[in-house]
């Protein structure tokens, strides 16, 4: 599902607030709320500051010329929360440029206490400690700045607060970022006027059994992998399909993953590639030692399960690359359609097709394109 964000009027607003900013973008986004909007959630397009100093600056918040203001007689409140790599000097650039564009053009912004130290931050930006269980309250947007593994943290906290989550890539694939490097004065254009949607990415949801009991409970953006914790011994698996058996074989591993998790560890593992529109739940196998032993493609709706036999003394279950637990000899691992989605902010329009062709380099040329 997508729901769209008003785009502001006046793009003066934003005028010198970013370096380079190109007003040639997409300007004419509509308003399409999927839900009732609050008054400090909605965009008021056509509201123009009437508290103007005759020099042109807003009363209110120091902006100059014509820019969008709430209903009422002062500015709302409006605080992104940022998250980056402080580890890439990349990232703690970026970081700067895209708060100071922000702070510039009247939003707050808040980022972690842990990362801050490593960020050169103006006075007015605020800190919260990570286990803070309002660590995202009142923001309208998490940016997250780095490559896939950063990326899939920024999605634990969006999953957790429910705050859109907008990627600006500083990695190599990044498929789950909307933006790269080169595009930061436009996030930071983009952001200010809300010219951005919002559309929800299927999760999963994982509980491992053993003996009956449940030991552990988990989720995941991409993938969970139950795999061989060892090089020398196979996993030995039977694989189940909504509470019946569909075959058995030694192998590295199985992964069980999402379409958005369809171009990352499924894919290197040979799955196909899902669109993110398709609603389905994927498990393939890694280099199983069987005949059959092809990637399954499910409904939503089921239940997926991986029994790890008594061959097999321990293995793991990686969620996400990110958690990993060890799995006990006879473990049960069931995935199925996460009960809550992760919102991802997305600044184009571009097609899935163009996307994937982008981040893979696919060759294209030659193309003529359907007769008309």
């Amino acid at each position: 599902m997508t729901t769209k964000n008003a785009a502001a009027t006046g793009a003066e607003r934003v005028a010198g607030t970013t370096e380079n900013t190109d007003t040639t973008e997409n300007t004419d986004t509509t308003a399409s709320a999927d839900t009732t909007a609050s008054a400090d959630t909605r965009a008021n397009a056509g509201n123009t500051a009437s508290a103007d100093n005759a020099d042109g600056a807003c009363t209110e918040c120091s902006a100059r010329g014509t820019h969008t203001v709430p209903e009422g007689t002062a500015h709302e409140e409006r605080t992104v929360f940022l998250l980056a790599h402080t580890g890439r000097p990349a990232a703690v650039r970026s970081a700067e440029l895209v708060v100071n564009g922000l702070v510039r053009s009247g939003l707050g912004v808040r980022v972690l206490a842990t990362e801050a130290a490593d960020l050169p931050l103006p006075p007015s930006v605020k800190t919260v400690a990570e286990d803070d269980p309002g660590v995202l309250d009142g923001c309208e947007l998490l940016i997250v700045l780095g490559g896939d593994g950063t990326l899939l943290r920024g999605a634990a906290f969006a999953r957790a607060s429910g705050v859109p989550m907008l990627g600006v890539n500083l990695g190599r694939v990044g498929f789950l970022a909307e933006a790269e490097r080169d595009d930061l004065d436009k996030v930071v254009q983009r952001v200010v006027t809300r010219a951005y949607e919002v559309e929800e990415r299927m999760t999963i949801d994982v509980v491992v059994h053993r003996n009956g009991d449940v030991v552990h409970t988990d989720w995941a953006l991409n993938e969970a992998a139950v795999q061989k914790d060892s090089a020398e011994r196979m996993l030995e698996v039977v694989l189940e399909i909504d509470g019946r058996p569909v075959t058995g074989f030694g192998c590295d591993g199985i992964v069980c993953a999402t379409p958005t998790g369809s171009t990352a560890y499924a894919f290197s593992a040979g799955g196909p590639v899902v669109w993110p529109e398709v609603e389905a739940l994927l498990m393939v196998p890694i280099s199983a030692h069987a005949l059959f032993a092809k990637p399954l493609v499910t409904s939503p709706t089921t239940v997926l399960a991986v029994e790890v036999q008594s061959q097999t003394p321990t293995g793991v279950l990686w969620c996400d690359g990110r958690r990993m637990v060890e799995l006990p000899q006879n473990a049960r691992v069931e995935v199925r359609r996460g009960a809550v989605p992760v919102r991802l902010a997305r600044l184009h329009h571009a097609s899935f097709t163009d996307r994937l062709v982008a981040k893979f380099a696919l060759p294209v040329s030659g193309w003529r394109g359907a007769p008309h």
